[in-house]
């Protein structure tokens, strides 16, 4: 299939260590992964620690010594998490980011994980992607992404629509919970509301002509690492990575501007820092792509109208079925009150209707 994801031939071969992690009991399997991939360091001498911030997964570092040099850091599968999540392709996503220094090594994978190389640096916050110099710097990795060549001159094809569906499949017709029931029927439109929505912006936003590259898919903020000394950003985590929209990918991105656990939508990127942001990924995309890196203002601008057009759509709105699975009832996402937000914002800003049927035309030509 056009979407199938090469991993390159370079690519360092991922062995699978048949063990399987018991998260009451985690430190005897981590151990005897940590004997197959660092023979050499002590068990006694190992040092772990959990980082907190996986939102469907957890995650270990292993260490030794009294600093977090060598680390390798093991991720154990959240329960469930099989539903939303294709394994297999997460893992040739990883090796051939990888293959493009695009992301860390992956050192193993595990019965219900996987082993990869720590990326020293600091996760960020929505305030760091808000600022200019940072945001230019997620522009420029983003655009390396993008540029990544498909094998053999395939067109790839995206999978959005399909995944829609998977996931739409999956929401929750009920709850057991009085006021989890309560709220899902009061907070998130009916399944038919949401199907009609669903046709909606696959007709609408289909004829767009954005490019389909490779993308990552899920670009939250704690999902990107800022190294000072280097002064670059990396990508982690790539459960969800794979051939989509170029547009879905930023738009995504800029809906995390708002932030996830306290979400203020006010904090969606106003249209002079879109503007800056875009150009600075055309220039970077232009230059791995071998087409120079003159970018022109109809460009910016036409990038500006799809982006925004896919905000719609991007992982605010596909990832509410894992908030439906995974989060507390206290935090059910308002469904309503993000797809409203979004399609005012687009509708009431004149210059995306101005442009929207320029777009159109420029898309079907």
């Amino acid at each position: 299939m056009a979407n199938y994801i090469h991993v390159p031939d370079e690519a360092p071969a991922v062995p699978k260590i048949d063990v399987t992690l018991d998260e009451n009991d985690y430190r005897s399997g981590a151990l005897r992964l940590i004997k197959e991939l660092r023979p050499f360091w002590k068990p006694s001498e190992v040092k772990m620690k959990f980082f907190t911030d996986g939102i469907t997964n957890k995650l270990l570092g292993c260490y030794v010594g009294g600093v977090m040099q060598d680390v390798v850091l093991v991720r154990i599968y959240g329960n469930k998490t099989e539903l939303f999540v294709d394994r297999e392709n997460e893992v040739k996503s990883f090796r051939t980011l990888h293959a493009h220094r695009c992301a860390p090594r992956l050192y193993c994978t595990f019965n219900n994980g996987l082993c990869y190389e720590f990326l020293q640096g600091q996760a960020l916050e929505p305030e760091h992607i808000r600022s200019l110099p940072t945001s230019r710097l997620i522009a420029r990795q983003l655009a390396k992404y993008h540029a990544i060549h498909a094998h053999n001159g395939w067109v790839p094809q995206s999978d959005l629509w399909l995944t829609m569906g998977k996931y739409f499949a999956l929401v929750p017709k009920f709850f057991q919970d009085p006021e989890m029931n309560m709220r899902l029927n009061s907070e998130v439109p009916s399944r038919r509301r949401l199907r009609e929505e669903m046709v909606w912006m696959q007709q609408s936003l289909s004829v767009l002509g954005s490019p389909v590259v490779l993308c990552h898919n899920d670009l939250l903020c704690k999902n990107i690492i800022y190294n000072q000394q280097g002064e670059n950003v990396k990508f982690i985590d790539y459960e969800y990575a794979g051939y989509n929209y170029q547009a879905y990918d930023i738009g995504n991105h800029f809906n995390e501007f708002a932030g996830l656990n306290e979400v203020d939508y006010s904090h969606y990127p106003e249209r002079s820092l879109q503007l800056q942001w875009l150009h600075s990924y055309l220039e970077a995309y232009k230059e791995h792509k071998g087409q120079g890196s003159e970018v022109t203002e109809t460009e910016v601008e036409v990038l500006y109208v799809q982006v925004n057009r896919f905000s719609l759509v991007s992982s605010r709105l596909l990832f509410c079925v894992v908030d439906l699975w995974f989060t507390p009832k206290t935090k059910l996402v308002n469904l309503r009150t993000f797809v409203t937000f979004l399609f005012e914002f687009c509708l009431q800003d004149e210059v995306l209707d101005r442009l929207f049927s320029e777009t159109l035309t420029q898309g079907n030509q």
